[in-house]
């Protein structure tokens, strides 16, 4: 019987030795920003180009005479575009370089991730003002809000990374919300 005792003993204390490092390969696998897959620097790319459209107009619809109710997603949107472009980037480097405050992306460097389609909706809205800029934003927004929509969906198909399938879980259901608040809009301003 105490033979038994000292070999069960021996065998929990080896589990616990070889616990710890097992454990720490699973987290190595799933969560190291230098074995991000393809889908995950695909969906990063893709993700943060049509949120930096969505980015440049929501800043320029708080500069605007929008009515509260368009200001107040323009406020909104702009607060979660320069997070989830934060994140997606901290996700892409060392996890030291995560931090607790929000990196917000330069107005420099929001137009550098637009194509030529993206800048002239830029120049467009700028142009733009009253009712007139509201209804071409809520639909800008819309059309942005169902491509980043598409790309979390297709993600979610094939992506590997926890982590990254988690935020993109996470901004899959943002973007729902959205897209029913800018309807709501639409509707509003006729």
């Amino acid at each position: 019987m105490h033979r038994r005792q000292i070999l069960s003993t021996a065998v929990a204390m080896s589990a616990l030795l070889v616990a710890p490092a097992v454990f720490a390969q699973e987290t190595t696998k799933t969560t190291d920003p230098e074995k991000m897959g393809e889908a995950e620097t695909k969906h990063a790319m893709e993700t943060m180009k049509v949120g930096a459209l969505s980015l440049a107009t929501s800043r320029i619809a708080e500069k605007k005479d929008t009515g509260p109710m368009v200001a107040q997603f323009a406020m909104f949107e702009v607060a979660e575009q320069e997070t989830i472009a934060d994140v997606l980037k901290s996700m892409k480097m060392d996890e030291s370089a995560a931090k607790g405050t929000v990196a917000k992306p330069s107005d420099a460097e929001v137009m550098g991730m637009l194509d030529a389609e993206g800048k002239q909706m830029v120049e467009k809205l700028q142009a733009l003002s009253g009712k007139e800029f509201s209804k071409m934003y809520v639909i800008a927004q819309t059309e942005g809000h169902q491509k980043l929509l598409d790309i979390q969906e297709e993600y979610l198909k094939v992506g590997k990374n926890r982590e990254h399938l988690n935020v993109t879980k996470l901004a899959r259901g943002q973007i729902k919300e959205h897209l029913k608040l800018l309807a709501d809009l639409k509707t509003e301003l006729g």
